[in-house]
């Protein structure tokens, strides 16, 4: 059931600053070729929707407050401020100066008005700190802020981070330590390693305007919201269907799917021996072999994955949702990680952003005549070209030019994808049981911003948070290529 504006919005209850409970002995990290594009972004925003715990609110938001400083102290730069030096590098000050930390309630709201995947509640981007907050802010704000907001019956914990600082691949592992720690295990979920001795690492100087940047597209766009579910049943007929499999072994498919995901599955990772041994046999028997594209002449030696599968369908919809002409470019871009790209890799859990842009390009035309297949091939050979040499290409194309990231649909055929399905946003417990959803706030949302989660239901379902003009998601929800493969 729908909720109103007025009885949905939040109420403050308690507001103050959270600082490490050790002090921190590392050094100033400076921003990488990664990170400075992002000074002109929004804060990532995100959160996890649960019960109501059985204990009582004040024990639950003390045990929330004890757990964040613990889990501040493994992760310093979080704490501190953004600087920028005379020379016009920026760096992370890691300087203890502590988080912010919102205790709100809404009295009126229910799990099911927010579980309502065809329309969020409108007071949603309340119930995340620093609301369109520009991560150049930085500076002179705290770089994360953590709000707990009591439904009627049930507790959205949402989080907001610098986006200069973190990517999603660091949001999540501090996300899920923070649980970890408030639920008193005495670690954290993964070490995070706050090198900076990459080749993301630049000499080059991002001059930026008195005052800071600004977000590069328009706030104030009149579009719309929703969660689109996808089991697996469905992700697997759609990678068959690209990978032109005539049968579909859901068994040996799930391998591929499951060895993607293991450094992500606390399950796996702590069963690694008899876990991969299965899957690794599996597996053997289910890649594909090198396909010809007759007409690229090229060999495509990978097989297309279920999320790039997903994406294509996705790109076809809008451009045919949004009716442009045959003529047009089209534009699919695809956030990469760089970690395991690079060569010597960094590690898994470096600290910052290490995400570069991936755009594919096609006419409208070709997207919307050639088959679902074509599509995905096309997603597919510039996602595997992004290699090594493709990441150091980036940063010196960046090097020649830097600035920061132009974020939006300038010209109304654009798809941008963000976040991933990958991420172990579920992985996390903080005393009372895994999330019931994952959401996000109104950060860096326009027409055409999709953002990837992991469907609750488990390994191979994904959720995909898509954001349109009003009449360009009307005509996605009516469109029965893509409708057909949604769970209702």
């Amino acid at each position: 059931m729908p909720c109103s504006t007025a009885s949905s919005s939040p109420s403050l209850i308690s507001k103050c600053t959270v600082s490490p409970d050790q002090i921190s002995t590392l050094p100033d990290l400076k921003l990488s070729v990664s990170d400075l594009p992002m000074l002109s972004v929004h804060y990532i925003q995100k959160g996890c929707l649960f019960t109501r715990p059985s204990i009582p609110i004040d024990s639950l938001i003390s045990l929330l407050k004890r757990g964040l400083s613990q889990a501040l102290s493994h992760f310093p730069p979080l704490a501190g401020r953004l600087k920028t030096d005379f020379h016009g590098y920026v760096y992370i000050e890691c300087n203890d100066a502590g988080v912010d930390f919102v205790h709100a309630t809404a009295p009126n709201l229910f799990v099911r008005d927010v579980l309502v995947p065809t329309r969020v509640p409108d007071s949603f981007n309340e119930f995340f700190p620093f609301d369109r907050t520009v991560s150049f802010d930085g500076h002179f704000k705290p770089i994360l802020a953590i709000q707990v907001t009591e439904l009627a019956d049930g507790i959205f914990i949402g989080c907001a981070m610098n986006h200069a600082v973190t990517d999603g691949t660091s949001f999540w592992n501090f996300f899920n330590s923070f649980a970890e720690v408030s639920r008193g295990v005495k670690r954290v979920w993964k070490q995070p390693d706050f090198s900076r001795n990459s080749p993301l690492i630049s000499p080059a100087v991002l001059r930026l305007p008195e005052g800071g940047p600004k977000v590069s597209f328009s706030i104030n766009e009149p579009l719309r919201e929703r969660i689109f579910s996808f089991g697996r049943e469905a992700i697997l007929k759609l990678k068959a269907m690209t990978n032109n499999q005539k049968r579909v072994d859901n068994d040996r498919v799930d391998a591929v799917e499951l060895l993607g995901k293991q450094s992500n599955d606390p399950y796996l990772n702590n069963n690694k021996g008899k876990v991969t041994t299965i899957l690794e046999s599996l597996f053997n028997n289910t890649v594909s072999k090198p396909r010809k594209d007759t007409e690229s002449n090229k060999n495509i030696t990978s097989e297309i994955s279920s999320f790039q599968s997903l994406s294509a369908l996705l790109w076809r919809a809008v451009t045919r949702a949004r009716k442009l002409p045959s003529n047009k470019t089209t534009i699919f871009r695809m956030a990469v990680n760089c970690r395991h790209r690079l060569q010597p890799k960094m590690d898994a859990y470096y600290f910052g952003n290490a995400i570069q842009s991936v755009p594919t390009l096609a006419s409208v035309g070709d997207v919307l005549c050639r088959d679902l297949r074509w599509c995905a091939e096309q997603l597919n050979k510039n996602v595997m070209a992004h290699d090594d040499s493709m990441v150091r290409r980036f940063v010196e194309d960046w090097e020649r030019n830097p600035k920061c990231f132009p974020l939006g649909n300038f010209d109304g055929a654009s798809v941008t994808m963000g976040s991933s399905p990958r991420f172990p946003m579920y992985d996390n417990d903080f005393g009372w049981g895994r999330p019931l959803a994952i959401r996000s706030g109104g950060a860096n949302k326009f027409d055409g911003k999709i953002s990837a989660f992991p469907g609750r239901a488990g390994v191979g379902s994904v959720e995909l948070e898509v954001v349109l003009a009003a009449e360009t998601m009307a005509g996605l929800e009516s469109d029965s290529e893509f409708m057909q493969y949604v769970l209702n």
